[in-house]
Order: structure tokens, then C-alpha cells, then sequence
């Protein structure tokens, strides 16, 4: 096992390639920026209209821009202090930051549902009529416009830039508009039959906050706790590194989120048992460079399975039965790995089993069961794999 950095001559702190860290810093700040000034602008209008109009839903709803424009500071805060090299301290970099950051973000978002529910419920309890007329109306519809390009923008962003950060505000903004739009829809209801739904769209409103909030703070936490990566990733990784010459699988494949796109792992190949020294250190290298051209990934580990079942009947034979047993047990998702030793009498290989089996471990006590009937000569060392990428 090698030095990364030396292997493919890359920062391990790079986002991907061909992408300073700093452009994508900047794209962030620049579309988090463009967010504050709309929010703000948008809590001075909702905030007069609301007042003119005695209207705690509007006067609500501006308190919910306003947090839009808080997290939209944290997320520059985030962005900023993510880009951060490596040190002493913090060898893998600082781009989690970014996931502490939209933790960040929810509390803010929880904060004004909680605000919004205290107002609601105060005004349930002292009710007073609301004063629309046709501006307002035409200023709420025009604020809903603006939420909802806000938030496409913010979300098609934060896909483009992979910010958890910018993705959460882009939610939360179409979440305003459609807040905003139930206001309007009050309005309405008050202007032609003089009933007031004040009360119950205050509720609404902080309930339709909270669960945004909720949401937010929940993706959060798994990201820090450590998610499981994304299926398109870990399948065109193991296609990369299968597509090196002399790579026969690509199995175990293990990686860390260091921050947005700074995914750092390892990963097991299989080859045969007759390559040299000098062979299987050109594989483990172009692996490498292979995973991280195509994806950005950066394998720092790449180990072997030594494998006879090309070269040896007996393994040949051993193969087959063992790939029935993982067909006949749907809790069995992969055995791989396999090498028999014709000196010693011993066979071994890893077997990945679902963690939705109720007992993983007698599920692999049957398999070698199973292959000790059959190989009766043969001892099986069996390697229980968990479920970690797809």
C-alpha cells in the first residue's frame, strides 16, 4: 500500500477534478449573497405590508425570510472556513465544516417555526381582524414569485457545487412561497366572505416550518455520522477500477465523506495468485488514478485477493456451489474473494450479508456448513462483510 499522493499526484484536500477548491468557495458565497439581499428585501416589504394590514401571518412570514437570510450567512461562514488546507490537526481538511454549518442552518429554520407557533398561538388567543386590499395581495403574489425562483436557483446550485448548505436553503425558500401562498389564499377567503383564517394559517405556517427544519437537521446528522454513499458513485468507482487490466473484481469498497466531494476510501481487487510483485504494484496505481479521474474519489488503500479459481478445478468447482448458495438465500448479497490452498486443505472468501437478515452470523455458520458437506476435505474461513456500498 502506497502514499496517495505520491500514487496519482493529487491533493487529497481536491474536490474533483478539473475544480479548484476556491472557484467552487466563491460560486457559493456569490449565490448565497444574492440570497441575502432578496430575503432582506423581501422581510422590509412583508413587514410593512403585514403592519398596514394588521396581519400576523405576513408579519410571519417575513420572520421566515429573515431566518432564509441568516442561514444564507451561515452558508457563506461554511463555505469559507471549508476551504481551509489541511494542517496538523485537521489532516483530512476542514470540508465538513459545511455539514456542521446546515446543522446550523436547521437550528435557524426551528428557531422561526418555534417564533412563528408562539405568535400563532398568541393570536388565537387575542384574535384581531386583518386589512387587505388589492396591493397586498399583488405584494404577496409578486414575494411568492421571487421565493420560487430563489429556490430553484439555490437548489440547481447546490446540486451543481454538491452543497448540502445551498440544496437546504433552496428547500426552505420554496417552502416560503408555498407558506406565502397559503397567506394569499387567506386574504382572499377574508376579502370575499370576511372570514379571518389568521390563526389557523399562523399554525400551519410554523407547523409546515418545524417539519422543514426537521428535515434539514436530520440529513445533518447523517452526513456527520456518516451516510451511505451514493449507489451512482460507489458503482462507477467499482467500474473504473474493474477496468484496469489485471483487476478480475473490485470488492470491499470502503469510503469516508470528508466534506462535500472529498470522498477518501479503500478498496479490495481481486488478481490472480501468479502476478509479481512489480505487477500487482502497477494494478494497485492504476486503480487509483482509474477511480479518481472518473470520479474525484481518491483511494489511498487498494488490497489484494490472491484468487485460484481460474487455475484450479477444484476452486473452479467450489465457485459454482458457492455462487448457488448466494442465489438460493436472499439475505446473501455477494461472496467474493475465494482462494483454496491444495497444501493445506483451506478455503477462504468474504461474504456480504444484508442487514435486514435476523441473524447474520447464522447465515454464515449455514454456508459453511453447506460447503463443508460438499468439500467435506476442504476448511472454510468465511470473512463476514457488512452491507457498506452498493
Amino acid at each position: 500500500m502506497s502514499d496517495t499522493t505520491t500514487d496519482i499526484g493529487v491533493d487529497l484536500n481536491s474536490p474533483a477534478p478539473g475544480e479548484s477548491k476556491g472557484s467552487r468557495s466563491r460560486a457559493i458565497v456569490r449565490t448565497s449573497v444574492i440570497g441575502i439581499l432578496a430575503n432582506l428585501a423581501l422581510v422590509g416589504f412583508k413587514v410593512a405590508v403585514g403592519t398596514l394590514a394588521n396581519s400576523i401571518a405576513i408579519v410571519l412570514d417575513a420572520v421566515n425570510n429573515l431566518s432564509d437570510a441568516l442561514s444564507s450567512i451561515v452558508t457563506i461562514v461554511g463555505a469559507r472556513l471549508a476551504v481551509k488546507p489541511a494542517d496538523r490537526e485537521h489532516p483530512y481538511g476542514h470540508g465538513r465544516t459545511e455539514y456542521i454549518t446546515t446543522f446550523v442552518i436547521a437550528a435557524v429554520i426551528l428557531w422561526a417555526g418555534v417564533t412563528a407557533l408562539v405568535e400563532a398561538v398568541r393570536h388565537i388567543i387575542e384574535p384581531s381582524d386583518p386589512e387587505y386590499d388589492l396591493v397586498t395581495l399583488v405584494i404577496m403574489i409578486v414575494a411568492v414569485i421571487v421565493k420560487i425562483g430563489l429556490g430553484s436557483y439555490f437548489k440547481r446550485s447546490g446540486q451543481r457545487l454538491g452543497s448540502d448548505s445551498l440544496v437546504a436553503s433552496g428547500q426552505d425558500a420554496l417552502l416560503d412561497a408555498a407558506v406565502t401562498t397559503t397567506t394569499v389564499v387567506g386574504a382572499i377567503v377574508f376579502m370575499r366572505f370576511g372570514v379571518s383564517l389568521e390563526g389557523p394559517l399562523g399554525l400551519l405556517i410554523s407547523a409546515m416550518i418545524i417539519k422543514a427544519g426537521v428535515d434539514v437537521l436530520r440529513e445533518a446528522i447523517s452526513k456527520i455520522l456518516g451516510a451511505r454513499v451514493d449507489a451512482s458513485t460507489s458503482t462507477a468507482i467499482k467500474r473504473a477500477v474493474e477496468g484496469v487490466d489485471g483487476v478480475i473484481g473490485a470488492y470491499d469498497l470502503v469510503l469516508n465523506d470528508y466534506g462535500p466531494e472529498r470522498l477518501w476510501g479503500s478498496v479490495h481487487i481481486e488478481v490472480d495468485e501468479f502476478l509479481s510483485a512489480r505487477e500487482v504494484d502497477r494494478i494497485e496505481r492504476a486503480a487509483q488514478r482509474a477511480a479518481y479521474l472518473e470520479t474525484g474519489v481518491i483511494l489511498h488503500t487498494v488490497g489484494i485477493y490472491s484468487t485460484n479459481v481460474h487455475t484450479n478445478p477444484v476452486v473452479r468447482d467450489m465457485r459454482e456451489v458457492l455462487d448457488d448458495i448466494v442465489r438460493a438465500h436472499d439475505e446473501i448479497l455477494e461472496a467474493h474473494g475465494l482462494y483454496a490452498d491444495d497444501t493445506t486443505h483451506e478455503a477462504s472468501f468474504d461474504l456480504v450479508v444484508s442487514f435486514d437478515a435476523p441473524d447474520r452470523h447464522a447465515v454464515v455458520d449455514d454456508v459453511r456448513e453447506h460447503l463443508g458437506r460438499t468439500f467435506p476435505d476442504y476448511a472454510f474461513s468465511i470473512t463476514l462483510d457488512d452491507d457498506i456500498s452498493d
